[in-house]
């Protein structure tokens, strides 16, 4: 079995120093094969955001696979924002926009769904479709397939488009042929766990669209701070959200579901 746990949205700047000692006591405990982290690290992607960033990231144990957010692009300043978005992002937190991790259980991608020309919307292109493709390609059925962006697949309500990643139609049609079976996000600052079949209606396949809520920032929107710990034992896959309980100060178990791999995809188990 695989345990992950899976942040988002720290948004350093605007965080709970009690939430950030707490999390990282929490992830610590939890002793997980791989850390997810999907985006927005930093409030305003200032130098010193990304420090307390990396040095949270780094007070955390086991390898990591993060992608940035587009709170992690400079807002304020034109010139970085339009010719070199990411260059703090890439000094201070990871060169590598794509991660790539991959045992002999999951494999993980990431991708870059932040862009500079829009301020809170995100896309994903062809060509990083090809290359996960391309990551995905001649691996075993039984390894799990993990896709991690910041933007979420789903709208706030299933009548709802706000906050989908651009071209997410496409996206999904490139998941299906390569079999991914979970895909992880944030940005919407809610925890949800559910299948893609609610919304995009492909044959035989539905994988996991998990959300993360915010981990430690004090920019509530909708729910409260929350992180998730994804157990992967396949044909199986367990989801546990553990929200803040500012009356306990700590960390609670908040939802909990079970799935098994079927014929038509993940389905409730």
């Amino acid at each position: 079995m695989k345990t992950l746990v899976h942040l988002s949205d720290l948004h350093f700047g605007r965080t709970e120093s009690q939430l950030v000692v707490a999390i990282a006591a929490e992830v610590r405990a939890v002793e997980s094969d791989l850390l997810v982290v999907s985006g927005d690290l930093t409030q305003r992607a200032r130098k010193d955001e990304f420090l307390q960033a990396r040095a949270f990231l780094d007070s955390l144990p086991g390898p990591r696979i993060v992608v940035p957010g587009n709170h992690d692009v400079p807002l304020w300043n034109v010139l970085a924002r339009a010719w070199t978005p990411l260059s703090r992002y890439k000094r201070y937190i990871e060169a590598d926009t794509e991660p790539f991790y991959a045992d002999s259980e999951v494999a993980v991608v990431g991708i870059n769904t932040a862009r500079s020309l829009t301020i809170k919307d995100g896309r994903i292109n062809v060509r990083q479709l090809e290359a996960a493709t391309e990551k995905f390609s001649n691996m075993s059925d039984d390894i799990t397939r993990v896709v991690v962006t910041h933007h979420p697949f789903e709208g706030l309500d299933l009548e709802s488009d706000e906050g989908i990643v651009g071209r997410a139609d496409l996206a999904m049609d490139a998941f299906s042929r390569s079999g991914v079976d979970i895909i992880l996000s944030g940005h919407q600052h809610l925890h949800r766990t559910g299948s893609s079949a609610r919304r995009y209606l492909i044959d035989g396949y539905a994988a996991l669209l998990i959300q993360a809520g915010t981990a430690v920032s004090s920019r509530l929107r909708h729910a409260a701070n929350s992180f998730n710990i994804i157990r992967i034992d396949h044909p199986r896959i367990s989801v546990e959200c553990r929200a803040w309980q500012p009356s306990r100060a700590g960390f609670e178990i908040s939802a909990s579901y079970s799935f098994r791999h079927g014929p038509s995809g993940w389905e409730a188990a």
